[in-house]
């Protein structure tokens, strides 16, 4: 079978807590080699042929986490990130962010995301859209308010301009993958999810390598996108 590569790929990456639980560590041990692993196996992902990769990395309702570990992920964006996805930068890959820019986030992290748009501007060969202290449903209500506070003629709003006022404007998502034993979407890009197909791995994201990427595409290959068609 030939590979047929989505151009807009999303991953729920689920599971690096429990991952580390089972090994006897402390769920920080879990976030720290998730975070090693989202670095090797993005760039996979680029080279692939991806031109757009969405992540959800923290949840507006991941605040309420025991603070211990909020903190230390916190401090894992403000420390890590800014210096960790250097070889993303060279490959040419824009970063952006998703979510809302405001407290709860730190300063820091606010200020280390602002940085990393900056320097990654005016890059062309592929997207990185990181969400964090992001949700689905707040994201579609504040592209709602901005549109009611903004656009006069209301028959005038169709999908492509609802689309232009979400946190980021991207192409809709070709294939969600979900790692770690779950099976929900957990308000994650539900706009943007409408036609996306779906894969759920067993894997814990810590794991979730080059060759589990692989089995997704596989599976993605297969399938017959129909769009609501016969």
């Amino acid at each position: 079978m030939d590979e047929v590569i989505p151009n807009h790929v999303a991953i729920i990456m689920d599971g690096n807590g429990r991952w580390a639980k089972e090994k006897g560590k402390e769920r920080s041990y879990g976030h720290y080699h998730g975070f090693l692993n989202f670095k090797k196996l993005s760039k996979y992902i680029y080279k692939k042929g991806v031109k757009v990769l969405s992540v959800y990395a923290f949840s507006t309702e991941n605040f309420k986490r025991d603070k211990k570990e909020v903190s230390y992920l916190m401090n894992l964006f403000m420390n890590k990130f800014k210096d960790g996805l250097i070889d993303i930068e060279k490959m040419g890959v824009k970063l952006i962010f998703s979510g809302h820019r405001e407290r709860p986030l730190p300063k820091g992290v606010i200020k280390t995301m602002n940085e990393l748009e900056e320097r990654t501007k005016n890059n062309i060969k592929g997207i990185l859209n990181i969400c964090i202290n992001y949700g689905g449903h707040l994201e579609i209500i504040d592209a709602t308010k901005k549109i009611y506070s903004e656009i006069d003629d209301i028959e005038s709003l169709n999908e492509e301009l609802y689309n232009s006022y979400l946190y980021n404007e991207l192409p809709p998502v070709d294939l969600l993958i979900r790692t770690g034993k779950e099976y929900r979407i957990s308000n994650f890009m539900l706009w943007q999810l409408a036609y996306a197909e779906l894969y759920f791995s067993n894997i814990y994201f810590p794991d979730f390598n080059e060759k589990e990427f692989d089995k997704a595409i596989l599976e993605f290959s297969s399938r017959n996108r129909r769009f609501g068609g016969n």
